[in-house]
């Protein structure tokens, strides 16, 4: 199934999470839910703070490297403008869930993105952790090479471990509009600083479709690991 560009907004956002209604949205016990409010993400920054007392690096900014097949990609996470989205985020990274999952679709029409974080290679859905509060209303727009959380259609505050980049600028279809369902948006909270390149290339994967999975590279894109490294 294919959307074109003058296919209504409620179509060219539930491509976004087309696959998402395989379950991930379910909890199960993957473990502590990803925080909810402030005073859950000051908790988890203060779990992450070294023997001396500083935090690890500069909490509203932290960095992650997305190792993957076709090569690294180094992400600065933007915690002032999306404090709960970088806390769940971060809450998936630390646990490993991250590790030896694919990019399971590659959108290669408008809006050009690339969605991974659920799957794995045997195609088999991780369990996710509660859902979180949809932050996209916080002034940061779907651009080229932002990283932002994919959720499901039907609901503004859906969004769990699925995340995507932004090949091209996708603002005029993914940003934050109104508090209406159709134009609440997807959550932006962070962008590329290196290995732009990389996720270029992952667009650029040739694609099919199998049976609940839509435009999924023919050829399998591991996310081998994602670590902090800031």
């Amino acid at each position: 199934m294919r959307f074109s560009v003058n296919s209504s907004i409620v179509a060219c956002l539930t491509i976004i999470t087309l696959l998402l209604t395989a379950g991930c949205g379910s909890e199960d016990d993957a473990g502590p839910p990803a925080a909810t409010d402030r005073a859950d993400v000051e908790q988890h920054r203060q779990s992450t703070e070294t023997p001396s007392g500083k935090p690890a690096g500069d909490p509203l900014h932290p960095v992650v490297v997305v190792e993957t097949s076709l090569g690294n990609i180094t992400v600065g996470l933007n915690a002032e403008n999306s404090p709960l989205t970088v806390d769940n985020f971060l809450a998936y990274v630390d646990s490993g869930h991250y590790d030896r999952t694919i990019f399971h679709q590659v959108l290669q029409d408008y809006p050009r993105v690339v969605i991974g974080g659920a799957f794995t290679s045997e195609l088999i859905e991780k369990p996710v952790h509660t859902p979180i509060r949809n932050e996209a209303h916080n002034k940061l727009s779907n651009r080229r090479g932002t990283i932002a959380m994919a959720r499901q259609p039907e609901a503004v505050d859906s969004a769990t471990c699925h995340f995507f980049f932004n090949v091209t600028d996708n603002e005029k279809v993914l940003d934050h509009k109104d508090r209406t369902l159709e134009g609440y948006g997807y959550c932006v909270f962070g962008e590329v600083v290196e290995g732009l390149d990389v996720v270029d290339r992952i667009a650029e994967a040739e694609v099919h479709d199998k049976p609940q999975f839509e435009q999924i590279p023919v050829q399998t894109v591991l996310i081998r690991s994602v670590r902090r490294v800031k």
